[in-house]
């Protein structure tokens, strides 16, 4: 059993931060409940290719779909129509947890707001997750994650210094948000246990961006300097960064003077760890300009694997700089199981990415692959009571499907 298998989760939200949060619950046991519009369902069922394919070969829902909606049972209702919206209501008075990222106000008109569902279930924990927050002179703007990587501040420090400013390669913002939910959600669960009341929790994109910031905002803060693009260098470690070698390119990670001076005798150059531009690494910053040529042209005296090996060999930390197809044939990855198989009902079984919590007392168990749309419509409803003559009125009446 799951560390949350008493838990309920009501899932309304859609795209990436809200699905992830509710994916990191299922993982950790919550029984995790999908509402989805009849007929689409989530957008991201459709945010392909590639897709992936039944068993004759055809495509089902796209791997985007797949990457944020793990261990969920899915459910199609019309929550426009009012007896979707009663529907919904009836779930909520069963459930734990509510998470949802409409826009702000965009469920109150649907009575399923926190004030409107609070009413219902005074325990209940609300999570709403918008671009910027519940309030604020920005609320009412859509927010996505491109957008709030920009806004945010990150794509001022990631990319070439002569290149134009980049954003990273996956939708950050939203894993990150949905990570952060997830936590605050654990957080307000631990809060109810302790005092039987619920509440609303506001999770903004804006906010998580910034304050993903990190050591970065720090120095600016400190330092009164906004930091600037170093490409693939680091603003407070130096030699910290990928270098080309004979063959290639990996990644020199020296944290400290040690690792620095057996960085120095490994490549025939140890008096330069004694150099006094060079001796601490507050020294090595100040005067990155002058050592990072030196160890790049140090670098390419040997191929990726000779340093990768003696580096390794010598406690100095470094890496391969990998494709993803290397990434899931790595030793260390496979041993860690980060690459699993899940059932499905057309596909036979769908690949995922385990998730990296490991517990001792109550390892996650991975039940099932995304839901197909509507998958799990009769047992949910039949579980709150339903008769299969209500439910098959309600499938006639285009509210459920």
């Amino acid at each position: 059993m799951g560390a949350l298998s008493h838990i309920k989760v009501l899932d309304l939200s859609r795209i990436l931060a809200g699905p992830w949060a509710g994916q990191m619950l299922a993982d950790f046991g919550a029984e995790v409940i999908k509402v989805e519009r009849p007929g689409c369902g989530d957008d991201t069922r459709g945010w392909g290719p590639p897709f992936v394919k039944d068993e004759e070969g055809n495509p089902t829902d796209a791997a985007y779909f797949h990457s944020a909606n793990r261990g969920k049972q899915s459910i199609a209702i019309d929550m426009t129509t009012a007896a979707g919206q009663e529907l919904i209501k009836r779930l909520v008075a069963d459930v734990d947890v509510v998470i949802e990222n409409y826009k702000v106000g965009g469920l109150k008109k649907y009575d399923l707001d926190y004030e409107s569902l609070k009413s219902i279930n005074p325990k209940l924990v609300y999570c709403s997750i918008t671009g910027f927050g519940q309030d604020g002179p920005y609320a009412q703007r859509a927010g996505y994650d491109f957008m709030i990587q920009a806004m945010g501040g990150l794509m001022s420090v990631t990319g070439d210094p002569d290149g134009q400013p980049m954003k990273v390669g996956v939708a950050l913002v939203d894993v990150m948000t949905g990570l952060y939910a997830c936590n605050a959600i654990q957080a307000a669960l631990l809060h109810r246990t302790e005092t039987g009341i619920g509440q609303h929790i506001d999770m903004a994109l804006l906010d998580v961006q910034v304050a993903t910031l990190a050591n970065q905002a720090m120095n600016y803060l400190v330092g009164g300097k906004p930091p600037a693009r170093l490409g693939n260098a680091h603003p407070n470690i130096v030699p910290y960064e990928a270098f080309p070698t004979a063959d290639g390119h990996i990644i020199l990670a020296v944290g400290n003077d040690g690792q620095f001076a057996r960085f120095c005798t490994l490549a025939g150059v140890s008096d330069l760890a004694d150099n006094p531009a060079f001796a601490t690494n507050s020294l090595r910053v100040e005067n990155r300009d002058d050592l990072t040529p030196l160890v790049a042209e140090l670098m390419k005296g040997q191929s990726s694997d000779w340093w990768l090996e003696n580096l390794s060999e010598c406690g100095v930390p470094c890496g391969p700089i990998n494709t993803l197809d290397k990434v899931f044939d790595d030793q260390q990855v496979k041993h860690r199981k980060m690459q699993i198989d899940l059932p499905h009902p057309k596909a036979g079984t769908v690949p995922s990415v385990a998730n990296p919590v490991k517990f001792s007392e109550t390892p996650i168990e991975y039940s099932s692959a995304p839901p197909m749309l509507g998958q799990h419509t009769d047992g949910v409803l039949a579980g709150i009571g339903l008769s299969e003559e209500e439910i098959a009125q309600l499938k006639a009446e285009k509210v459920v499907a």
